[in-house]
């Protein structure tokens, strides 16, 4: 890419059912067979520190097990079936990737309705994250909503505007336990971005949405992207996608649910591997995983950089399997994964 724009979007973005709840639009994906294992070697485990032995094992290997897609983003692994879906922002479709390897559609158009954009554009779904009643919430950048799919199929908006404006481009999202939930609002999806005629709000957003009223948090971030919180929810983290300010933010939880100033985590704007922070998950130690840069940052909780897990391509968002003993990586084309201790 030759220009911060170009950058920027291309590294964005660069993160309950039964195995019988099959979705009425399912549909099979031609020739997207899982290619073999991937070595570790093949891309790499940089190991910096003896803690991140305790994380991942030393015979881990990282494997390729589906390719084929434009742009894939926000892993969700369904425990009780073992499928993971994920998104292809790109490709504007939502998909399934069975146990057996089988890959399927869920949703196409996976996040706009519409037709005029431009071939390539980020106007597809992006994170996703359970409810209460494991329904899955989607981030649809084009259509510029998170939108609730129930187990029969159906899609219903759960909130598209603030203040009466519409949202820039829902990215990431995860709930806080007394039943908050916080998501981001890059422009991603706008064509123009921050300079589209469409954008309605002045600013880039962290919102809370808790018993139907959307607050917003926080708006001093230019991308902010993927979100998670601390194990005992006192913090929250947030990565800032802008090739000029490529950190993890770190702000603390107030008693009331809002955000208090917040400091940065981690900065990695003198990295030059492809990639810019974006989806990240927290682990029950409070160890920060966090797609960045060349590929997944490990560290504790507090900053410390304990390794790096690096497929052969950048990737843009994790998701938890097995309890935490799967790591899930959506990186460009493909679909990785790594078995942690």
């Amino acid at each position: 890419m030759k220009n911060l724009l170009a950058a920027a979007l291309f590294a964005l973005l660069s993160s309950c059912a039964s195995s019988t709840d099959k979705p009425v639009d399912e549909k099979k994906s031609a020739a997207l067979t899982p290619p073999a294992d991937q070595p570790a070697g093949a891309g790499g485990i940089l190991r910096l520190d003896p803690g991140f032995d305790s994380l991942v094992p030393s015979t881990a290997k990282i494997e390729k097990v589906a390719t084929g897609f434009e742009f894939t983003e926000g892993p969700l692994w369904f425990k009780e079936s073992g499928n993971l879906w994920f998104s292809d922002v790109q490709g504007n479709v939502t998909r399934q990737l069975a146990p057996d390897g089988v890959v399927t559609e869920i949703l196409k158009p996976g996040g706009y309705d519409g037709t005029d954009a431009p071939a390539g554009s980020f106007i597809g779904p992006n994170g996703m994250t359970f409810d209460k009643d494991g329904n899955v919430l989607i981030a649809q950048h084009g259509n510029r909503r998170i939108a609730r799919r129930n187990k029969s199929g159906v899609l219903t908006t759960l909130v598209d505007r603030f203040e009466g404006k519409r949202l820039n481009s829902p990215n990431d999202l995860v709930y806080k336990s007394h039943g908050g939930l916080y998501f981001t609002d890059p422009p991603y999806g706008l064509i123009k971005q921050d300079e589209d005629p469409k954008k309605e709000l002045t600013f880039n957003g962290i919102y809370r949405l808790q018993g139907g009223k959307l607050t917003l948090l926080n708006k001093e971030l230019t991308r902010p992207n993927g979100l998670a919180f601390s194990p005992d929810e006192r913090w929250l983290y947030v990565a800032n996608s802008d090739a000029a300010r490529k950190v993890w933010m770190k702000f603390p939880v107030q008693e009331d649910g809002l955000l208090g100033p917040g400091r940065v985590f981690a900065d990695v704007t003198a990295e030059k591997s492809d990639g810019l922070p974006d989806g990240l998950k927290v682990d029950a130690k409070g160890n920060v995983w966090a797609t960045g840069p060349g590929g997944v940052w490990v560290f504790t909780a507090e900053g410390k950089h304990l390794g790096t897990i690096k497929p052969t391509e950048v990737p843009a968002n994790v998701g938890w399997a097995e309890d935490g003993g799967v790591l899930w990586m959506t990186a460009r084309t493909s679909v990785y994964r790594i078995k942690l201790k």
